[in-house]
């Protein structure tokens, strides 16, 4: 039986959910304290999320990036936040889909039935850990983590997925067009804009790490990742 974890502030919808759910044979865990959200999801160890953005204390973006430091469950936005930046963070911070309030039941059963295929299910793939690595930097992209020399970070989806492929790449350099279609393949948000930004988180990631200039900006191509670390251990 998959248990699904419920984060919802508003008693009536997450009654709601809970009844629907559990008349589908699904275990549902509510949570009811807001100032331990990770503490609950600990002990309870779902398999998917269902997480309001709208909440006391802090907001279900901060508590999907603290889920993401411990697991890659799933984990389904329901929020009144219609925004498309709203929906952008959501995904950035880790989330894997996102409903927006008012919304029908069996549109939310569904996603979650299929969340739960892909990641459980017949479409679920091979559960052994992914890792990509180079010269001493260790990324691993299940977890949202990169290290080097014993020191660890926790990065977003976004930044994630950039230097994976940057990393799997490297010195080579991945034209915009290829960063673009790997970071929104399936959404309506590509901007030129937003990769700039996320260029620029990420090498402000990699400074945490003392790596400067490591990622390079190739004028009218695109940018690489160059392996200055590698003499730094």
């Amino acid at each position: 039986m998959h248990r699904i974890m419920i984060c919802e502030d508003d008693p009536k919808l997450s009654d709601i959910l809970k009844t629907n759910l559990e008349k589908y044979g699904y275990d549902t865990g509510v949570v009811e304290d807001f100032g331990n959200v990770l503490e609950f999801f600990k002990s309870y160890d779902p398999h998917l999320v269902l997480m309001d953005v709208n909440l006391p204390k802090f907001d279900g973006f901060y508590w999907c990036r603290q889920i993401r430091s411990v697991s890659m469950c799933q984990i389904l936005f329901l929020s009144a936040r219609s925004g498309e930046m709203d929906q952008v963070m959501a995904l950035e911070y880790g989330g894997d889909d996102y409903v927006t309030k008012p919304f029908h039941l069996e549109v939310v059963m569904a996603k979650i039935r299929s969340q739960l295929r892909r990641s459980y299910g017949e479409y679920a793939t091979n559960t052994e850990e992914r890792v990509v690595k180079h010269s001493g930097l260790v990324l691993y992209p299940e977890r949202l983590e990169l290290e080097l020399n014993g020191n660890r970070s926790t990065l977003t989806k976004k930044e994630s997925v950039l230097l994976e492929i940057l990393l799997s790449e490297t010195p080579r350099v991945v034209s915009r067009e290829v960063l673009l279609e790997k970071l929104w393949d399936d959404q309506a948000f590509v901007d030129e804009n937003t990769l700039n930004v996320n260029i620029t988180r990420l090498r402000k990631r990699l400074q945490e790490f003392g790596i400067e200039d490591g990622l390079d900006t190739v004028r009218g191509s695109g940018y690489r990742l160059l392996p200055v670390w590698e003499n730094r251990k």
